[in-house]
């Protein structure tokens, strides 16, 4: 049976409360990004670069990083100034984007 007039897929579906262009985040905001990468030397620098290309007021003695059990990967956080959906989006891109990184959360 369809819901709303929706198609039968659906299955009691509600509509999303939150429309997709209102954002739960105030901006600007303190806003933390986990980057997951490699436990390399150039992993961290590499990650400090992308984040100031962002937020040139990004300060890297902020960055919390912590070793994987076994010692093979590195965790970074970076908490960024945020001061749209735009700039995150386009930070997570790049994030994503580059070789050394594995995730980004």
């Amino acid at each position: 049976m369809a819901v709303n007039g929706g198609s039968g897929d659906e299955r009691g579906a509600m509509p999303h409360p939150v429309a997709p262009t209102d954002s739960l985040i105030v901006y600007p905001s303190p806003f933390p990004v986990k980057v997951m990468g490699p436990a390399a030397p150039g992993f961290a620098p590499a990650v400090v670069a992308v984040v100031r290309r962002h937020d040139p007021d990004f300060d890297p003695a902020t960055v919390e990083m912590r070793s994987s059990r076994e010692g093979k990967y590195t965790s970074l956080t970076v908490t960024v100034t945020a001061t749209s959906r735009e700039q995150l989006d386009a930070l997570y891109k790049d994030l994503c984007d580059h070789p050394m990184v594995v995730m980004v959360l």
